[in-house]
């Protein structure tokens, strides 16, 4: 198994996979191999065809998870093993689609002066402001901070790409007070010990614990402040094009989902039922008005 390790984890790195994913991926085999307690050139196609369906019906793992194990069992099978890979036999689950979480403005504010400690609330500021993705916010470096342009350089973002996106005027002060305090030398916000960035699992806890002292009780994550960010800027009127460079979308289609959740959009539109009234709202609303009025 160590042979066949050592070829997978290759094969990842040689198809330009992220550490991330190979770790993921990686993960996912060997949870497979353990849970039939057999080499994987042993297992066929019901045996991966009865794990996906464990994965959903007795773990209840979101489709997303098990569609992570059905592409990490393919290239094992394809590429590693050189057997054959019965598309039939084994469909690959569609994933829901789900419209993003989004935070107001004031619930923004909320969170951020729940947040105490300096360096957590400038993590939390800038992921929002800069619309990042954790691992992209906890791979900051100092360097990557360009005052003199206001931007951020994000490097080595999701599909290994760099791009630069905005550093707000709000966020540089807060940034420049942290860093004076903190000092920090390499990473933007180093973790335990200080020559390695901080954990995402410690971004999330930090999150959770500034929204539970915020009462915010949408189902939120670090991630709903990149959401929030790209909402925002479509609410403002910022083209569609200038949000997808900003946030590192490979495809227009997926920054097409925030028109979905902008209010700006939503509220252009306005209900049929609100055309007409029956006499007796058109009673009520003279009345209210009546009141208002104080006549």
């Amino acid at each position: 198994m160590d042979y066949l390790h050592e070829q997978f984890l290759q094969e990842l790195e040689l198809r330009g996979y992220s550490p991330h994913t190979c770790t993921s991926y990686v993960r996912c085999v060997l949870a497979f191999v353990s849970h039939f307690q057999r080499p994987p050139q042993e297992l066929g196609t019901e045996q991966i065809r009865n794990y996906l369906h464990y994965l959903s019906r007795e773990r209840k793992l979101s489709q997303g998870a098990i569609n992570q194990a059905y592409s990490a069992l393919k290239i094992l099978y394809e590429a590693i093993l050189g057997l054959p890979w019965d598309d039939l036999r084994l469909p690959r689950g569609k994933q829901p689609k789900q419209l993003p979480v989004v935070l107001s403005q004031e619930e923004l504010e909320r969170l951020f002066a729940a947040t105490s400690y300096l360096k957590h609330r400038a993590l939390l500021v800038t992921i929002y402001s800069a619309g990042l993705r954790v691992s992209e916010a906890t791979h900051l470096k100092v360097s990557d901070i360009d005052s003199s342009r206001m931007l951020i350089r994000v490097r080595q973002g999701k599909g290994g790409k760099d791009r630069y996106t905005l550093l707000a005027g709000r966020t540089l002060p807060l940034l420049r007070a942290y860093w004076r305090k903190h000092h920090p030398h390499d990473w933007l916000f180093p973790g335990r010990p200080d020559n390695r960035p901080i954990q995402e699992q410690t971004v999330r806890l930090v999150f959770h614990q500034a929204q539970k002292r915020a009462r915010i009780i949408k189902p939120a994550s670090p991630h709903t402040l990149r959401h929030s960010f790209a909402t925002h800027l479509l609410e403002q009127g910022i083209d569609l094009c200038h949000i997808q460079r900003l946030m590192g979308h490979a495809s227009i289609r997926t920054t097409v989902r925030y028109i979905h959740v902008s209010q700006r959009h939503i509220a252009q539109v306005h209900s049929p039922l609100d055309q007409w009234y029956t006499p007796e709202e058109a009673l009520w609303l003279k009345e209210g008005a009546s009141h208002e009025t104080g006549h």
